[in-house]
């Protein structure tokens, strides 16, 4: 007999809950009883991983269930949140037992790490795989991270080595090859991309303006100029490439990814210059790298310019669904 969506929710969701003192009420109601923290606001963010577009047919359901939570835990970090609660609404094909195991195994250990506890959503049938997963976090008044603080003068920093999710995407479709031995670290960054938390939290009352980077480093730092109405100068000889992408592909290639590839789910965020020796301690306790890659300038735009000042050319800025 195959599986009623209330087995389902059961066995692979209900049954593997935590027990967080501020959820009244989680899955198996018609709605979560949930208990706002005192003097905190709450942060809510939604994202949509759909086969095909954000993920291949065949990949690791594990990976999947790690993303999908991590892409949203991403944009808490990115808002100085505290994480505490996720939904999950999950559109599949078919009630496979064997792939809703992995992927509950891969969100859960992710969820557990951060202690965030699933609430509820919904589980359905459907012509793809769909899986819509909303975070909810916890900031307080006046200091969440947003992206229209920066000012100019601002050094311009940027978290990890973007640019090997976009390797490990531009090798699926045969546009790259990743180097020997370096295939696993690559893969891994796309796969399974590590939410920056610890960073976020430590950036509060510290950064001007912050976002996490989805779509492309160039573009996604554009979103922060438009808001803030600044522009900025990028120097390309600054990024922080990886040995894999270096290995992989020639020093400009390396940049180009690194700028427009997408995927990372690191942060970009803007530092008054009165405020950089506080970053660099707080930055000394992280577990991945902070690089300060140029500054907010009262010129509109962005310029990447290279170590003699020439122009560094980008063909497309980054990700666009649409385009």
């Amino acid at each position: 007999m195959a599986a009623s969506e209330f087995s389902l929710i059961d066995r692979h969701f209900a049954a593997r809950r935590r027990a967080r003192a501020d959820v009244a009420l989680g899955i198996g109601d018609d709605g979560a009883l949930l208990l706002p923290h005192a003097g905190q606001q709450l942060v809510v963010t939604l994202d949509a991983l759909v086969a095909g577009v954000h993920f291949f047919a065949a990949a690791d359901p594990e990976g999947l269930g790690h993303k999908a939570l991590a892409v949203n835990l991403s944009d808490l970090a990115a808002m100085g949140a505290t994480p505490a609660w996720a939904t999950l609404a999950l559109v599949l094909p078919e009630a496979d037992e064997v792939w809703l195991e992995r992927f509950c195994r891969g969100l859960f250990a992710l969820a557990d790490r951060h202690d965030v506890q699933l609430v509820g959503g919904d589980t359905t049938r459907g012509p793809t795989t769909v899986i819509a997963l909303q975070a909810h976090g916890f900031v307080p008044p006046g200091l969440a991270l947003r992206r229209d603080g920066a000012q100019p003068g601002d050094g311009i920093y940027v978290t990890g080595t973007p640019g090997d999710a976009g390797l490990a995407l531009a090798t699926a479709f045969g546009k790259a090859r990743i180097a020997s031995g370096h295939e696993g670290v690559v893969q891994a960054r796309l796969e399974r991309p590590e939410p920056r938390i610890a960073p976020g939290l430590s950036l509060r009352g510290l950064a001007s303006a912050a976002i996490d980077i989805s779509d492309g480093l160039a573009q996604d730092l554009g979103h922060i100029l438009r808001r803030s109405g600044v522009g900025a100068v990028v120097d390309v000889e600054r990024l922080p490439l990886s040995p894999a992408l270096l290995a992989s592909l020639d020093r400009d290639e390396a940049a180009t990814m690194a700028l427009a590839g997408g995927d990372d789910y690191e942060l970009c965020f803007t530092v008054p210059l009165e405020r950089i020796a506080r970053l660099e301690r707080a930055a000394a306790a992280w577990d991945c790298r902070c690089t300060r890659i140029g500054a907010i300038t009262a010129e509109p735009g962005l310029r990447l310019v290279r170590a003699d000042g020439s122009e560094f050319r980008l063909e497309r800025l980054g990700y666009d669904h649409f385009r």
